[in-house]
């Protein structure tokens, strides 16, 4: 009433009388007699201290030890006084209406209200609260009229800008259009035809549902997915070493989009799919989502490794939550969020939920394949043992003849066999030693010079897990570091387990293994004589991964247990003399005579490496055996043999069906107890946290009940099963809007990982709800399964907003410069994986074989431990399947991909960047893949079209499946008669036309 009173003074004396009793009675008539109602403390002056003083004035160290979200802390008089005079806040003074807002609750008696104040709780000028749009139940909007549910939100939104939609893009932009989007390939000239001249109601309807049903629907969209998802097949950092089994991930996501998995499955797999359905290897393989970044596997002492694997469960909580929830809540790690309501409690909760994530190989479950093996392995190993029985009277006879004493017990035979003296044949199998460089078999041995010289056998007939590896040798100097005298390794020599010399050691022996991961020193004794004489050396790998050297009979140094012996699995390993790994250079290369060698698949007793040693490098042939023995006794070891190799043959089927039973994905760990890390130092530990989710999303329960010390299993089941809800607002916005922004270029918002305070606003907020309760239907309803991408795609796709012109309207293009309002298709260009899948189709190379291992284009060079890699163009028909196949490195030039901004998978890319630059043309105009498939598009137009008109008017049909006009077939003749059909090929490639989808 003061106030009314105040104000009627004041006019009184500015505008006379008459005005002020007229403002009094409307004053009396109202009956606004009271004092203003006093702020409302929770919904005003809340808000407003998060907005200005929260920042500086809470936490565990508040500025001038005052926290400001606790009553008990704050004397509303001093508060006032220091707002009054604007020294605080200090950067910047309160408005006035901000300041009369302090002084009214001031005056009305400073009531406070939740006590704290929850400095998330509100949305503000510059952070998200928990009142922040994404964060609310999705709302399913209303719909009236018969307009496609797409259209009716987009031309409301047009209608208020006095805009509407562009007229329909004609029929070959069309199709290639929608092509290009759902199976990431062109039509063929043949496809548009029948399209343009099909006048039936739903033609395009039947062109939609072919393409979702087709098998390249689900490598198109894979894409994409493994761009959010950070995935690649090595593990980056130092070594960036290669993930030989990651590619199962992969063909899983391929997969599952293919047979329309249910998206809420389709994530709950990733989360926990080795947990979900135990014994399914395919839920084995969708764990690789996990475990698909960067892996750091240099970890240094104690403190560095703590740190490291903070670092990694930092990227991992990124990645699910960013991926899912469209939630950076990894930026939390050290603090609470600058800009979202989520906390440093909230990050640690959620990161002790993936906690027990590990990175590794996990064996996928075929328990029948494996029974089978086992119990022909029990028959093949008591078959050697009767024909040990059998033969070792007639080696014993065989080495009286030769003067050697007989042994005391039965020597194993050994799987492969060389006595160099005599050729470089195996003496007991078929795995001939083929010479390369200067290596030079001689009366003495095959002589090595330490450069270029060493000997390579063909792929390996049987798996060698458990070994022995034995050689007679002599060095032609003891000053040599790091040769290899022989060795097991892959075929790519990436992992492998060799008699080494000198390597970490000078004048020392070791087991040298792909980067030392089962080296170790033997501490023993330096080499002072191999030059003089040949000495014998054998290493045993046994089966709990025990490593043990022998030096002319007797140990070497001590044993030591390593992480376990490789299985070098049958066809898939070689073995090398010479080189300690291939590719073969510097100082793996071994100077040296080798005389002879053997291998055995047992770890050999000392008792029986003193024997072999005794019997000298003597070993004897399957004919001289053969000549001691009696009449049954022969027989019977016939017998036996064939009974050891159909029993070696049939396991070795057995071995090469499952060798790919390995799958890159989550190897579960003990997650131990999880703490709160003050700013996230691995030295600052706080309280013990229990596994949970975040408390941003209102509508879901953030606990998950679960124990601090509750199992790996438990925690990402139930984590999965919180991220999936039908109650999480984010997980269905999310994808809708990931899906809605291939389509268009643009999400509806635009930043499709980060729907928080930093990232975008929604251009159709109601159309975004639409479609993600759409998604969540349920099965009841007419309209068909739940959480169907297929079914979303074929709803966007379908509308008139997504089938309009691409043209340009200068007066919507004023008022909507970034056609956010969806005024007409946007143009795009093509990323550089359907460039490079578009060139090869329409040159007739492109392999659709789908599914599989993929192909590595790759020349992968080690140097001081780091892997590189440098693309090479090869032109069999395994390279060129589509790219998604292709291997993909982190760090890796990937040649005119790279040109074609696609992005290195050592972060993830929910959005690519699309640059233009000379060097996109000089690529496509000069590389080595674009002139052979330059040549291969002439030689099919050749093939097809006589004459250089029709060639030309052929070329047009292929590369932009229309017809050239008359001026383009006069240009391009004069063309092709002066420089060839080749380069009119290159012209075709190299242009926006073929580029760009309208």
């Amino acid at each position: 009433m003061w106030n009314i009173i105040r104000e009627w003074t004041t006019i009184s004396r500015t505008a006379g009388t008459i005005q002020a009793i007229a403002l009094l009675l409307i004053a009396l008539i109202s009956g606004n007699f009271a004092t203003a109602a006093a702020p409302d403390f929770d919904k005003q002056i809340a808000p407003l201290i998060i907005a200005k003083c929260v920042d500086c004035h809470s936490g565990d160290k508040p500025k001038g030890g005052l926290d400001i979200t606790r009553k008990e802390n704050v004397e509303p008089a001093e508060l006032w006084k220091r707002v009054k005079t604007g020294e605080m806040p200090p950067k910047k003074q309160l408005p006035a209406s901000e300041v009369q807002l302090f002084k009214e609750w001031i005056e009305s008696g400073a009531k406070w209200g939740r006590d704290p104040i929850d400095p998330f709780a509100h949305t503000t000028s510059h952070r998200a609260g928990l009142d922040w749009w994404a964060l609310q139940p999705v709302k399913r909007p209303t719909l009236s009229g018969t307009t496609h549910p797409v259209d009716s939100f987009v031309i409301a939104k047009l209608r208020d800008k006095g805009l509407s939609l562009s007229p329909e893009a004609d029929r070959r932009t069309l199709i290639r259009r929608v092509y290009f989007d759902l199976i990431g390939l062109p039509p063929t000239p043949e496809e548009v035809h029948a399209f343009v001249n099909d006048k039936t109601a739903n033609a395009y309807e039947r062109v939609i549902d072919r393409l979702l049903a087709s098998p390249h629907y689900g490598e198109r969209w894979a894409r994409h997915w493994l761009d959010v998802v950070r995935f690649g097949e090595t593990d980056g950092f130092e070594r960036n070493t290669s993930r030989p089994n990651a590619w199962h991930y992969r063909d899983w996501v391929i997969r599952a989009l293919n047979a329309d998995m249910p998206y809420d499955h389709f994530a709950r797999l990733q989360l926990a799919g080795d947990v979900i359905e135990p014994g399914n290897p395919d839920a084995i393989k969708a764990t690789g989502f996990l475990v698909a970044g960067v892996h750091n596997t240099v970890l240094g002492n104690e403190r560095m490794r703590a740190v490291a694997r903070q670092d990694e469960l930092e990227d991992i909580v990124g990645s699910v939550s960013q991926t899912f929830l469209g939630l950076t809540v990894n930026c939390a790690r050290c603090h609470d969020h600058k800009f979202d309501p989520i906390s440093h409690v909230d990050y640690y909760r959620l990161a002790a939920s993936l906690s027990g994530v590990g990175f590794g190989n996990r064996t996928l479950p075929n328990n029948q394949a494996r029974s089978e093996i086992a119990r022909l392995t029990q028959e093949l190993d008591h078959a050697k043992q009767v024909l040990e029985v059998i033969e070792s009277p007639a080696r014993a006879a065989l080495m009286k003849t030769k003067g050697i004493e007989k042994p005391d017990r039965i020597i194993p035979s050994p799987v492969a066999a060389w006595d160099f003296r005599k050729s470089a044949d195996d003496i007991v199998g078929n795995l001939k030693a083929t010479a390369f460089g200067n290596a030079k078999l001689t009366p003495e041995g095959v002589l090595l010079d330490g450069k270029t010289g060493y000997l390579r056998t063909s792929p390996l007939p049987f798996e060698l897990k458990a070994k022995s590896l034995e050689v007679w040798v002599k060095l032609s100097t003891l000053n040599q570091r790091g040769g290899g005298v022989l060795t097991v390794q892959t075929i790519d020599g990436k992992e492998f387990d060799s008699i080494v010399y000198g390597e970490q050691e000078p004048q020392r022996w070791m087991a040298g293994s792909d980067f030392f991961r089962r080296s170790k020193s033997f501490s023993a004794s330096d080499e002072t004589s191999a030059t003089k004489h040949f000495v014998h050396l054998l290493i045993t790998y046994a089966q709990d991964g025990t490593i043990t050297c022998y030096r002319n009979g007797k140990p070497y140094g001590k044993s030591y247990v390593s992480s376990g012996p490789v299985a070098f699995a049958s066809g898939k390993a070689v073995m090398t003399f010479g080189c300690r790994h291939e590719p073969a250079n510097g100082n793996k290369m071994l100077a040296a005579t080798l005389r002879h060698a053997r291998v055995y698949d047992t770890a050999l007793s000392p008792e029986v490496v003193s024997e072999l040693f005794n019997a000298g490098d003597e070993y004897f042939t399957d004919s001289e055996i053969h000549s001691k023995l009696m009449f049954w006794q022969r027989l019977i070891r016939t017998l036996l043999q064939q009974k050891t190799s159909q029993f070696t043959t049939k396991i070795n089927e057995l071995q090469q069906q499952t060798a790919n039973e390995q799958a890159y994905a989550i190897a579960p760990q003990n997650p131990g107890i999880s703490r709160i890390l003050a700013r996230g130092d691995v030295e600052q530990p706080g309280a013990v946290i229990a596994p949970s989710g975040i408390a941003a999303i209102p509508t879901l329960i953030a606990e998950f009940g679960l124990a601090a010390d509750a199992p790996d299993a438990d925690r990402r089941r139930k984590l999965a099963e919180w991220v999936t809800s039908p109650r999480n607002p984010l997980f269905a916005r999310i994808i809708v809007n990931r899906v809605w922004h291939h389509h268009f270029g643009t999400g509806i918002v635009e930043t499709p990982s980060d729907f928080g305070f930093n990232g975008g606003q929604p251009s159709h907020p109601e159309l975004l709800d639409w479609l993600a309760a759409e998604l969540k239907i349920s099965t009841q309803t007419k309209n068909g399964v739940p959480w169907s991408l297929k079914r979303l795609h074929k709803i966007i796709v379908s509308s008139a907003t997504y089938r309009q012109s691409s043209a340009p309207n200068q007066t919507a293009q004023s008022l909507d410069a970034d056609n956010r309002l969806l005024w007409r298709f946007q143009p795009r260009r093509l990323e550089g994986e359907l460039i490079r899948d578009s060139m090869l189709a329409v040159a007739g190379l492109l392999n659709h074989e789908v599914g599989g291992k993929g192909f590595n284009d790759y020349q992968e060079r080690n140097f001081n431990g780091t892997s590189y890699f440098q693309p090479i163009d090869h032109s069999d028909p395994e390279f060129q399947r589509r790219s998604i196949y292709r291997f993909v490195p982190r760090g890796g030039n990937q040649g005119l991909l790279d040109t074609f901004d696609c992005p290195d998978p050592a972060a993830a890319a929910p959005r690519r960047n699309i640059t233009t630059t000379p060097l996109q043309a000089l690529t496509l105009w000069n590389s080595d893949f674009a002139l052979r498939v330059s040549e291969a598009f002439a030689t099919r137009i050749t093939k097809e079209a006589m004459g250089v008109e029709q060639q030309v008017t052929r070329a047009w049909q292929l590369a932009y499946q229309r017809n050239p006009t008359p001026e383009e077939t006069r240009l391009a003749t004069a063309l092709v008669k002066q420089h060839g059909l080749k380069a009119l090929c290159r012209a075709l490639f190299n242009s926006n036309e073929f580029v760009t989808v309208e």
